[in-house]
């Protein structure tokens, strides 16, 4: 009995011994996992859906490549993270390096896929409604909406559509909505259109920022090259001052709508519209497109000239003239190609 104790003693602190070694070798397996790279594929977006559990959750990983530990080892980490709870519907981009930790840390902190949308200089309501409607992430929650109904909707009942979003990329995830995102573009256009308004150049033949954005709209149209903003709405202004019809073709191209064929014809520009500017004086009713906000400090801040005409030389910029005669010549040489 004397000699079995020392024996009994001696196996249980070999098996201690070893307890304790496959304990810490377990342990440095566990932190080995816990901060390794887990492997996910390149550019892997993992979706949960509201209700996914854990093991739904696990799965959707291993789908996209996750090979790193045990299922559970993945439990254990989210049960010390505390993360079992507060796992967030969404869709989250993973990459190779991430580590376990770091993609259940992704989930509870919501650290969601984030996806952009860009309005474009010169899109009208019809450009960004197809743009809206063929955006394969966000939800088309615009069917049976008209303009004026969707104004409505976003509290200005009565106010035009046409050039009320302020072209920018805005991002948004996975189940947002294109009213959503038309609710921000507006409140980003109010605020800088408050803004040029309030910064605008004394003594403009402008009575409201809605003429000022009608006015960036037409100048949106017709140029894109940014030193020529500033002086085609000097031209623009300094005939609204005279009394002049601004003449302008992209107004009666809008005022065609679905009619124009990409040909304007001379007969065109005498079909009278509400917004053809070569029958009427003034500016149309609203705005013809959505313009930038460098088109809006052109409208607010036109350059000093006398030039009241131009014309396109056919390579995106444009000839300006003082004289109608001027002009006339300019015509010939640009557009008619005589010299």
């Amino acid at each position: 009995m004397r000699r079995l104790l020392p024996r009994l003693l001696l196996a249980t602190l070999l098996f201690g011994l070893l307890a304790l070694l496959a304990a810490g070798l377990a342990w440095q397996r566990f932190e080995t996992f816990r901060s390794s790279p887990a492997g996910a594929a390149e550019g892997a977006v993992l979706l949960v859906e509201p209700g996914d559990g854990f093991v739904s959750i696990l799965s959707g990983l291993r789908e996209l490549g996750v090979e790193a530990g045990h299922d559970l080892e993945w439990k254990l980490l989210a049960m010390r993270m505390a993360a079992l709870p507060r796992l967030q519907a969404g869709e989250y981009a993973l990459a190779p390096a991430l580590s376990p930790e770091a993609i259940l840390r992704k989930l509870v902190e919501g650290d969601v896929l984030r996806h952009r949308f860009t309005l474009v200089e010169g899109w009208s309501m019809r450009d960004l409604r197809a743009a809206l409607a063929s955006d394969p992430v966000l939800q088309d929650d615009l069917t049976g909406l008209d303009d004026d109904a969707l104004m409505a909707r976003l509290g200005r009942p009565g106010v035009p559509a046409e050039g009320r979003f302020l072209p920018e990329t805005y991002l948004f995830v996975r189940g947002d909505g294109a009213i959503g995102l038309l609710r921000r573009a507006a409140n980003a256009m109010d605020t800088a259109l408050a803004e040029t308004w309030e910064g605008r150049q004394p003594g403009l033949p402008l009575a409201s920022p809605d003429e000022l954005l009608t006015l960036a709209s037409i100048i949106e149209k017709e140029t894109g090259k940014a030193a020529e903003r500033a002086e085609i709405a000097g031209v623009f202004v300094r005939r609204l001052r005279l009394g002049m019809r601004l003449q302008t073709d992209p107004t009666v191209i809008y005022g065609l709508g679905a009619a124009f064929d990409g040909n304007l014809r001379r007969r065109d520009l005498r079909t009278d519209t509400p917004f053809n500017t070569y029958t009427r004086a003034g500016l149309p009713p609203h705005a013809i497109a959505m313009p930038g906000r460098a088109a809006l400090q052109a409208a607010a801040h036109p350059a000093d000239g006398e030039t009241l005409f131009f014309v396109s030389r056919g390579d995106g910029s444009h000839h300006f003239s003082r004289t109608y005669a001027e002009h006339r010549a300019a015509v010939r040489r640009y557009q008619l190609g005589e010299r």
